[in-house]
């Protein structure tokens, strides 16, 4: 679907300001990066970001010809660096009819008997797309996963269908059901791993903090993680995807996170991105989060990376078997850097009463780790906000949010909260006390073009500017490109 269609919206409520609109180009200008598994040449897409007037945006982003899935998954976002991964050592092809009789993984040719449980040097699953009649199969159980033994350095994880663009559905009410990549003490080695058309369906995996767990952890500079989910969908687990702290870069597109089925409300969530360096989204929906009828319950995406980038992102409240979720729907960091297009919230209504706000910018804990962060995020008095905020721009944690709709069961009174931050730390070093006066933040947010039914943008209070014209040598904030380059480029990534 053309990305401009997929960004058409009518307003209800609220205003669509600012003439003179941004158009942001084709998604994802890419460079080329070495070979992965397949040993398939990378595309790239040329396209240069758009020159922008120091104004403002006004118009979705423009239209682009829609990529094939083979085409899709050779590219990969800019800041993503791929060079030095190597094939995976081990690929096995899982045959579809056998299977399902049997009730686990069979194999065409190469068995895992070999491997006596355990793998070196990457692996590669390759799942059968279709039955002998053509209907895309359904396999009747969790994947299974090796364990990973040996030298991390270069390795590849991938779970893909055989055939790009047709998805595979695992599903089992397995209350243990789950994806879970195990790398431990990852250090400074460079390790990747991808997803793509793959669906998994648990309903019962009530024990799981993810129906994707991808528990990578001990992560250091320089080393990194990278992990690529394409086409699927994820249902199932304490949380459906659940990503630990550390130095790792998530990428999802096309998807559907479709919701959570752990039994504690309170602290499980559709997705849980903790404290990564980059949270990217494209194209995909969140949504599903389980709920009790009178107790408040998690959030739809509760995302505390460094940078969080969302292109054509809906969250929505609407349950997947329970009441649906009264909190707010996004809960992301205000800590970092945020550059959203598209965003569409879509808030149904609850059984209790709502928590205020759609989209929270909380700093009441700090989740990445202190070297991911250019700047203090406690309230500093070294530090006091220009005069002009608009004006530094670059020197400040930032929020960009283009082109954003809200449907709600009522007038919100507002969209986007952007807390303040207090003066310390607490006894256990990630919790923020006090309270920081207004002059010595160092958080900014923009929304333009937010439409719905709302009756503010914002929440009182914070540096919050609503359509505003940015002064010459701003223009950045609202390129993509350049935007990420600047967050990523402040903590040398």
């Amino acid at each position: 679907m053309p990305l401009a269609a997929l960004n058409t919206r009518r307003p209800v409520r609220g205003k669509a300001r600012a003439p003179g609109r941004l158009g942001i180009g084709p998604p994802l200008p890419l460079k080329p990066k070495v070979l992965l598994a397949l040993t398939l040449p990378l595309i790239v897409n040329v396209a240069a970001p758009a020159r922008l007037p120091a104004a403002t945006p006004s118009q979705p982003p423009a239209s682009f010809s829609p990529l094939s899935a083979e085409e899709s998954d050779r590219l990969y976002p800019f800041y993503m660096p791929m060079e030095g991964l190597r094939a995976p050592a081990t690929t096995l092809r899982v045959k579809c009819e056998a299977s399902r009789a049997a009730g686990r993984e069979v194999y065409e040719g190469r068995g895992a008997d070999p491997l006596q449980g355990r793998a070196e040097g990457g692996y590669e699953f390759i799942y059968e797309a279709t039955d002998s009649r053509g209907r895309p199969c359904v396999y009747p159980f969790s994947p299974w996963m090796p364990q990973v033994v040996g030298a991390l350095q270069g390795t590849q994880y991938i779970f893909r269908s055989s055939v790009p663009g047709s998805r595979i559905t695992f599903r089992t009410a397995d209350e243990w059901a789950t994806l879970n990549l195990r790398l431990f003490e990852v250090g400074e080695q460079r390790v990747h791993f991808e997803m793509r058309d793959i669906e998994l369906d648990f309903p019962g995996a009530i024990q799981p903090k993810g129906a994707v767990h991808l528990e990578v952890t001990g992560t250091r500079r320089p080393g990194l993680f990278t992990a690529v989910l394409r086409r699927v969908r994820v249902y199932g687990g304490k949380n459906a995807i659940f990503i630990p702290n550390g130095q790792t870069m998530l990428y999802i597109e096309d998807g559907d996170i479709a919701g959570n089925v752990g039994t504690n409300t309170d602290q499980e969530h559709t997705a849980y991105i903790n404290g990564t360096l980059v949270s990217h989204f494209r194209n995909t929906e969140f949504h599903g989060q389980r709920a009790w009828q009178d107790l408040s319950s998690g959030h739809q995406l509760k995302d505390k990376a460094y940078l969080r980038v969302y292109e054509n992102v809906t969250v929505s409240n609407t349950p997947q078997g329970s009441t649906p979720s009264a909190m707010p729907l996004v809960d992301a960091s205000a800590f970092g850097f945020t550059w959203a297009d598209g965003l569409r919230i879509r808030r149904i209504e609850p059984a209790q009463a709502v928590r205020e706000g759609l989209v929270d910018l909380r700093t009441d804990i700090l989740y990445g780790e202190r070297g991911n962060y250019p700047w203090s995020v406690v309230a500093d008095p070294v530090w006091t906000m220009p005069s002009n905020p608009l004006a530094a721009l670059d020197k400040v944690y930032l929020s960009v949010f283009l082109h954003t709709s809200v449907e709600s069961f009522r007038d919100e009174p507002f969209v986007f909260a952007l807390r303040t931050s207090g003066r310390s730390f607490g006894a256990d070093g990630t919790h923020v006390e006090g309270d920081g006066n207004q002059g010595e933040q160092r958080a900014v947010s923009l929304a333009y073009g937010t439409t719905g039914r709302f009756e503010r943008t914002y929440a009182p209070g914070s540096w919050t500017y609503t359509d505003p014209q940015l002064p010459p040598g701003s223009e950045w904030v609202l390129d993509r490109n350049r935007f990420i380059r600047h967050a990523l480029g402040l903590i040398g990534r």
